[in-house]
């Protein structure tokens, strides 16, 4: 009795240490040494995307939230799936316009979020979007 009862609490324990899922998504143009997004499980971690420079802050921002969802899609996710997003922007007067656009894009219930003014960032940009998503949040 004892022995199949130890048996049963090893089975039982390495079934909870099985690998989590982890995929990966190659940051494409990167400015550094870094992924675009890496999972765990059901954990996604995306690096920050900045969006194409030399236009208008909106058009930067949105398309900064397009590398974002292009990343998600690549591990079969939506802007819908993200938990928590962190904005840097060079330019706290940009606000106002950075929470039409984010509501724009992101549906409701909306993401935990913070907004943090920074003095620059690279490749110029003015903008740069990080996110963490989950599998199933929906």
């Amino acid at each position: 009795m004892r022995t199949r009862t130890g048996l049963v609490l090893v089975l039982a324990s390495l079934a909870g240490c099985a690998a989590p899922r982890t995929d990966h998504v190659p940051a494409a143009g990167a400015l550094g040494p870094y992924s675009g997004a890496v999972a765990s499980g059901d954990v996604v971690y995306l690096s920050g995307k900045i969006g194409k420079r030399g236009g208008t802050f909106a058009e930067e921002a949105r398309t900064a939230i397009d590398a974002v969802e292009s990343d998600l899609h690549g591990l079969g996710l939506s802007l819908g799936d993200v938990l928590s997003v962190n904005v840097f922007v060079t330019d706290m007067a940009l606000y106002p316009e950075l929470n039409t656009i984010y509501a724009e894009r992101f549906p409701q219930p909306y993401p935990a979020r913070t907004t943090v003014g920074v003095g620059s960032l690279p490749g110029g940009a003015r903008i740069e979007i990080q996110a963490v998503a989950a599998r199933g949040r929906r």
